[in-house]
């Protein structure tokens, strides 16, 4: 069926058409489109393919069709495989490098990839900053908490644990501090 390479190449017809209506420019001439300037690391690929195309041609005696109908043809012959190498080396021929950058450009304008990496990272720093914050806040507020807490507890045991010059609890110190624990709670 229509896999990745035919999903690539719509997508790249329509990027040039964008970039056409951009421009405001009439395509150029289909017959510039399938010349020998092909990408590099796919330059083998495209040129095996000229050569089987070259070979079809050379077998069937209709002169009186165009080159371009013989490419049409020949795409259909071998399927669709061969009409999308055929578009795509098209729409390599007409889209310059130039033009893919703008496209891309366009896409990431507000921001590269390095300046979102960046913002991204300013933002884990802040919220790990904020985190540590909080963390050393609440740290303070409990060790006051436990200051305090240790305080009354030593104030109530001072009291609790004054004696008598016999050495007797001193019952009265007690009933007392009962008595204003009692009148703190209502």
């Amino acid at each position: 069926g229509r896999g990745f390479a035919f999903r690539r190449k719509q997508k790249i017809e329509q990027q040039y058409r964008k970039l056409l209506k951009k421009r405001r420019q009439v395509p150029s001439q289909q017959g510039d489109q399938f010349t020998d300037t092909y990408p590099e690391h796919l330059k083998h690929l495209y040129l095996a393919e000229e050569e089987k195309l070259k070979k079809r041609r050379r077998r069937t005696p209709d002169d009186s069709v165009t080159s371009e109908e013989k490419l049409d043809k020949a795409a259909n012959d071998r399927g669709i495989y061969g009409y999308v190498c055929l578009m795509i080396i098209s729409v390599s021929r007409m889209c310059t490098f130039s033009s893919r950058s703008v496209v891309t450009q366009e896409k990431f304008k507000n921001k590269t990839s390095n300046q979102k990496a960046k913002e991204e990272y300013e933002k884990i720093k802040a919220e790990h900053a904020r985190k540590k914050e909080e963390a050393e806040k609440r740290r303070q507020q409990r060790e006051e908490a436990q200051r305090l807490y240790k305080k009354k507890k030593m104030e109530a045991y001072k009291i609790l644990s004054k004696k008598t010059k016999k050495g007797q609890p001193n019952l009265n110190l007690q009933v007392e501090f009962l008595l204003q624990k009692i009148q703190q709670n209502t």
